[in-house]
């Protein structure tokens, strides 16, 4: 038996000089040593640790954050001021900036209770699982006018997770929903939109050859694997995984649910043009979901990834190191989906949880608490805080009934999450990455809440809730980013420029780069200069004089007044230039694109 380092000193020196489509030897994997690994074992509660302040704790988990800091000798930053916890809160929790009539003396306990049950949720936080799931409306390859492999209905998926999300579906469910609804409500076809997780999957030319298949196979195991369990399982199609234990039977034993599953564009109307297969002829009359397969069959383990040289067949099923060395098997009768839902989501399963919770952890504390976000395996890092991770995973399922508004709630009104982001220079001398969480750091708006900061100030941003898609980029579209149509093909060069990422392949998380084309597009873009001129529109129609047009402007773009620092060289600015050009001057600054 290999133990779990030997067998990844071996992988990583054969790797260097073998092609990676080798098979290593075929002895099995120690189960019961591999999972030893922390991310293999069940999580569990934790007492709090005895503490030196234990006043500052308001929530569990701010205890194994203080318990970090009492051991370096640190101590945490203070509150942040309200006015700036409520931009913070409104971003997180909405997506959009505050309200300017807040009433001030609401609580922050109510405020945080109202945006949770703003419509608004749905929106904000349905583009975490959208990057997750790859979210597209077509292909990347589609020939001259040729569009049979396009998804002009894909907004119907994206409506159901923004209303699954409303609601707080909670998350066992809304996986159970997105793999099998198709099979838990057979008669409830409106509740099938959630199958476009699966369905509106890359599907590529000559569709039904083995070789194609393959590869729209391992797209649906890469996806599911890496957003629900945060493990590399497609990794193990040409050979046992190199580094974690995963032999390349279990990745066939999960290929074979995808192999008996059909992408199938379901009839909208009853008047829609039919194939002869029951799907509907063109893509824009149809729902894109997926179905079981007329026929049921194992696939056999391709050895080296070659499909001309199948090897022994293999029965569907789960992964073998999370069943304790035995790979559980799914009804042969099925696909397999609603068991798999279900293998994800048992209470035992060790990955689930703890990758969702890490996932929202990293959405509200702009960075997360296992780094490598997609991969908890032995080339992920390992969590800075392994007993909050785990004590605040148990508490997702057992307290919070797989809540994400249970677990949004949670982590806000604690003291870790209310500190300031102020970069104290002897706390950050002494852990400049902030890995302790001795602040909140500071974040740079993703590009659809800084689009829709924009369209909010402006006094000009369509609040209707779901419906099709617009071009990112048009300076006329008025509605939330959430809604702008997202090609596999043509990234919108607006959203390709701040940061979305590909839709080809599930997204771990957005990543934060900063270009000089980024501020050319604030100074020149149609888009920016109508939204200045708009916002100068909305301010001198509400302001009198120049005194009262520059709180104004400070109000809509900062939530805040300006300081007379700030005031003084306005005045200057404004004897030279006219008020759309000082609008973009701000707009262009870093208070309006970052978070504190």
């Amino acid at each position: 038996m290999k133990s779990h380092a030997l067998r990844q000193s071996i992988a990583a020196a054969l790797a260097v000089f073998i092609p990676v489509t080798l098979v290593i030897g075929d002895e099995p994997f120690d189960y019961a040593l591999e999972g030893q690994f922390w991310s293999f074992q069940a999580p569990s509660r934790h007492n709090a640790p005895d503490l030196n302040d234990p006043d500052w704790v308001r929530r569990p988990h701010d205890a194994f954050v203080l318990a970090k800091l009492e051991a370096a000798g640190m101590t945490p930053n203070g509150t942040v001021a309200k006015s700036l916890l409520v931009r913070r809160l409104s971003f997180d929790l909405v997506g959009l900036p505050p309200e300017l009539e807040l009433d001030a003396e609401l609580s922050i306990d109510s405020y945080v209770d109202q945006l949770l049950e703003s419509p608004h949720f749905g929106e904000r936080w349905a583009r975490l699982w959208l990057d997750v799931a790859r979210y597209a409306e077509d292909q990347a390859h589609i020939v001259g006018s040729n569009n049979s492999l396009t998804y002009p209905n894909a907004y119907l998926y994206r409506d159901w997770v923004i209303s699954a999300l409303n609601e707080d579906l909670p998350y066992d469910d809304f996986l159970r929903h997105q793999l099998a609804a198709d099979l838990i409500f057979p008669d409830q076809e409106g509740e099938h939109a959630a199958l476009g997780f699966m369905g509106l999957g890359p599907k590529y030319y000559r569709r039904n050859q083995l070789a194609v298949m393959a590869d729209e196979w391992e797209d649906r195991v890469d996806t599911l694997t890496r957003g629900v369990l945060g493990l590399t399982v497609a990794c193990a199609r040409c050979h046992d995984h190199f580094f974690d234990p995963i032999p390349t039977s279990d990745y066939y034993a999960l290929a074979g649910v995808f192999a008996n599953t059909e992408m199938f564009n379901r009839p909208m109307e009853e008047n829609c043009e039919m194939q002869n297969d029951g799907q509907t002829k063109k893509p824009d009359d149809a729902a894109h979901v997926v179905r079981e397969a007329s026929e049921m069959k194992n696939l056999p383990v391709y050895l080296r990834g070659d499909i001309t040289n199948p090897g022994e067949e293999v029965p569907r099923g789960f992964l073998t190191i999370l069943g304790n060395g035995q790979r559980e098997e799914f009804d042969p009768q099925t696909s397999g989906r609603q068991d798999l839902a279900e293998a994800l989501v048992d209470r035992h399963n060790p990955l689930t949880a703890r990758v969702w919770v890490n996932r929202v952890w990293a959405e509200l504390m702009g960075s997360p608490l296992v780094s490598t976000l997609s991969n908890f395996g032995t080339l992920g890092e390992k969590p800075t805080h392994p007993e909050l991770l785990d004590d605040l995973a148990v508490r997702f399922m057992e307290d919070g009934n797989w809540s994400l508004k249970w677990l949004i709630r949670e982590i806000v009104h604690s003291a870790t999450y209310q500190q300031s982001s102020e970069a104290v220079p002897v706390k950050l001398a002494a852990d400049p990455g902030n890995t302790l969480l001795w602040r909140m750091n500071r974040r740079r708006l993703d590009v659809e809440k800084w689009r829709d900061a924009l369209l909010v100030s402006s006094g000009t941003l369509d609040r209707s809730i779901g419906g099709k898609s617009f071009v990112a980029s048009d300076p006329d579209a008025n509605r939330r980013a959430i809604y702008v149509e997202v090609s596999r093909l043509q990234l919108d060069p607006m959203l390709a420029l701040f940061d979305f990422p590909d839709p080809n392949l599930h997204s771990p998380g957005r990543s934060s780069t900063t270009t000089p084309l980024q501020k050319l597009f604030v100074i020149n873009h149609p888009l920016m200069v109508k939204q200045a001129e708009l916002i100068s529109d909305r301010v001198a129609a509400e302001c009198g004089d120049l005194d009262e047009k520059i709180d104004r402007i400070y109000e809509l773009l900062f939530s805040r007044l300006p300081l007379p620092s700030e005031r003084e060289p306005a005045f200057q600015f404004l004897q030279e230039a006219n008020f759309p050009d000082y609008t973009q001057v701000l707009l262009a600054s870093n208070e309006f694109t970052w978070l504190d």
